[in-house]
């Protein structure tokens, strides 16, 4: 076993630990948390786009204000949509409909991430996308059938049942979760970067972990206030 997977299962298990920790603590404990966790993804999201703003790719093929136009969005985003909107509506999640629905939405898009990677690894095939070469078809498939492992387990504590519309809901959270995958995957392939951040040992940044889960919370928000 590699020194990097090792680092890898442990870093892993430490982040489900402090998960259960905050997610079932005080609720000023979990706002506290939340609102860390926003700032050290604006602080890693903004140096991509400081890469990105300065990278060669920018330089050669967008002029001077197109340039700064992108840059004043992406800064945009990054401080107004996941420091607000993420904190926020993972709070109102919490608050409205409990902690252990807010863990089961979170591991919609665990299982959705740790899907794509088995079944890519192991069936591989032709590619997604362009913006992740990593990324197959048949990776995309194995997230959706595996974001359904949280609903089936948690059938056994009839905490939750498996019809119609809570399936259209676990593929819709999952999907939102591959395609912020994705946009984040393209913001680190336009600035040529790999991760985002060094602070979790064999995985990268925060950022890295999160990027789907910042988009599927807000979304699993609107769905269940709105739908």
């Amino acid at each position: 076993m590699s020194q990097n997977l090792l680092k890898r299962i442990r870093t892993s298990i430490l982040l489900l630990f402090l998960l259960f920790f905050v997610n079932y603590s005080h609720q000023y404990i979990f706002i506290f948390s939340i609102l860390i966790l926003g700032l050290l993804i604006c602080i890693e999201a903004n140096n991509i786009f400081l890469r990105l703003i300065s990278s060669k790719y920018l330089k050669k093929k967008s002029p001077i204000k197109k340039v700064n136009y992108r840059f004043f969005i992406l800064n945009i985003i990054s401080f107004c949509y996941i420091f607000f909107v993420f904190c926020n509506f993972s709070y109102e999640i919490f608050r409205t409909q409990g902690p252990t629905f807010f863990l089961y939405i979170i591991s919609i898009c665990f299982f959705t991430d740790i899907g794509g990677y088995f079944f890519g690894k192991i069936f591989g095939g032709k590619k997604l996308t362009k913006i992740s070469p990593n990324k197959t078809i048949s990776g995309a498939l194995g997230s959706f059938i595996f974001s359904f492992i949280p609903s089936i387990l948690l059938i056994n504590f009839n905490y939750i049942n498996l019809d119609l519309m809570n399936a259209l809901f676990i593929l819709l959270v999952s999907l939102t979760s591959q395609l912020g995958d994705l946009f984040i995957s393209y913001l680190k392939r336009k600035a040529n970067v790999k991760d985002t951040g060094k602070m979790l040992p064999g995985h990268g940044g925060i950022l890295d972990r999160l990027d789907g889960i910042i988009f599927a919370v807000p979304f699993s928000y609107l769905l269940l206030r709105f739908i």
